[in-house]
């Protein structure tokens, strides 16, 4: 099969770390997940599993649904750009632009790694006929070129913001990191809606939310694009500094080779391949509040996910 020259490279820049005498790798970067149409499309499997859509996606949809008053009323009359950054198939930013058509103006902009999920995100938006949507190679980018981005599109009429970071996107990202690359790209008066799920249950009930076949699916397509068969490694969870790592067990001695260099995994050794990072409530509004001077956290009943909603 073709290697993946960008997943080998991070395993060969990367190398490894020694925890005892095991040899663990880390490539925990969401910008792996995405590479291909078919790992897009195993991340949209993933949050049509039962598990996924109870847990994640209608948490967060009703917590949409129940404050669409008070979130609207932040965005100002004027003309918007609604920036979906990491839009998946922009399922979440329709909510907000059926509630505004025909009150405001409007574009729509969906920022992803992947041009398989913007490519599902204007073909939904496309279907409301609601606004302007933006097609350009803006489009296809990693949030550290979002300030580019936000600025560019304030143009003629447009010139507010708001933005949508959604689906637990944060918690895979170091926070103030993404937060710090967020704020950046942001002018004053602009709005963020940040959804994300908070800790609240025992570490090993946290757990079982990540033993999901549908999660492995997407995941181990990082390691099948490097030369790994699914049989050569066996999926595994667990949590560490308050995050979830998601690795891979190497299951007998294997030597990849691509373009003269040669990696080795000895039986035993681990690929970490994604993180999720967990905060309590107050943690979440503390982080909020270090970027953002005007902060509304709204929570879901039993306080297991979060929106909150920052204007700068």
């Amino acid at each position: 099969m073709e290697i993946n020259d960008l997943i080998f490279r991070e395993l060969i820049k990367r190398g490894y770390s020694l925890e005892g005498k095991t040899r663990v790798w880390n490539i925990a970067d969401s910008k792996l997940w995405y590479l291909t149409p078919e790992q897009a499309q195993a991340f949209l499997d993933l949050e049509q599993s039962q598990d996924y859509q109870k847990d994640v996606i209608q948490k967060e949809i009703d917590l949409i649904e129940q404050n669409i008053g008070q979130i609207i009323k932040k965005v100002d009359k004027k003309p918007v750009n609604i920036i979906d950054v990491g839009c998946g198939d922009g399922k979440k930013a329709v909510i907000f632009i059926g509630h505004l058509k025909g009150k405001i103006k409007m574009r729509y902009c969906p920022i992803d790694i992947s041009d398989y999920m913007i490519d599902k995100a204007l073909e939904r938006i496309k279907k409301i006929n609601a606004g302007e949507v933006v097609e350009s190679q803006w489009n296809v980018s990693d949030f550290e070129n979002l300030e580019n981005i936000s600025h560019l599109l304030k143009k003629g009429q447009f010139k507010n913001n708001f933005l949508l970071l959604l689906g637990n996107t944060l918690g895979n990202f170091e926070i103030n990191e993404l937060l710090y690359e967020i704020e950046s790209s942001m002018s004053e008066g602009d709005i963020l809606l940040v959804g994300n799920g908070l800790d609240v249950r025992e570490s090993n009930e946290i757990l079982k939310a990540y033993s999901n076949p549908y999660l492995d699916s997407l995941l181990v397509k990082m390691l099948t694009q490097i030369g790994l068969s699914k049989d050569d490694v066996e999926y595994g969870a667990r949590f560490r500094n308050s995050r979830v790592e998601m690795y891979y067990a190497i299951k007998k001695d294997v030597k990849l080779t691509f373009l003269d260099k040669s990696l080795y995994f000895s039986k035993g050794d681990q690929i970490v391949v994604a993180l999720s990072y967990k905060y309590n409530k107050d943690d979440f509004k503390k982080y909020m509040k270090m970027y953002f001077d005007d902060v509304k956290v709204y929570t879901s009943p039993d306080e297991s996910y979060a929106l909150a909603l920052c204007k700068k």
